[in-house]
């Protein structure tokens, strides 16, 4: 099975905490990204996506202008390892119910970012629709739904 470091994006930007709302805004739009790490001393420490700056600044009043990433961005990150294989970290994305990881090195420098899409072009079918269906739903509900379709059918 492929590593993380076969299949993730390396030419991955990240931005430090001090980085304004609309300059992060711009690098997104420019980079036609909604995700972005935040790094401080070469360490990663949180990140801050397109819906953060949604929900959570504009909603919220903060100003574009003045405030930084570092008000509005997720402090507590889930990453991988490049050295990873891509079924651990498929595992792990549904665990954490998310879309994208930051991937760091072994010294846990920032070397990539890798998606659900980056994934699915090395996963089967089935792993990565089972991966998508637990980020997706609440994990207890969707096997019970299972269940009773599968009484249904029989």
């Amino acid at each position: 099975m492929a590593e993380i470091r076969d299949v993730m994006s390396i030419n991955s930007i990240w931005v430090p905490p001090e980085t304004t709302l609309l300059e992060a805004a711009h690098i997104m739009r420019e980079k036609d990204i909604g995700f972005l790490p935040v790094g401080e001393d070469d360490r990663l420490v949180g990140v801050v996506t397109d819906r953060d700056m949604t929900v959570r600044a504009v909603a919220q009043g903060y100003h574009p202008q003045s405030d930084t990433v570092r008000a509005i961005m997720t402090p507590a990150v889930y990453y991988c390892y490049d050295d990873q294989s891509v079924a651990e970290v498929c595992d792990s994305m549904a665990t954490a119910k998310v879309r994208r990881m930051p991937v760091v090195n072994r010294d846990k420098r920032l070397v990539g970012v890798v998606s659900i899409g980056d994934l699915a072009q090395v996963c089967g079918k089935g792993q990565i629709g089972e991966t998508v269906t637990k980020i997706t739903f609440n994990g207890t509900r969707f096997m019970e739904e299972v269940r009773a379709a599968n009484t249904k059918a029989a």
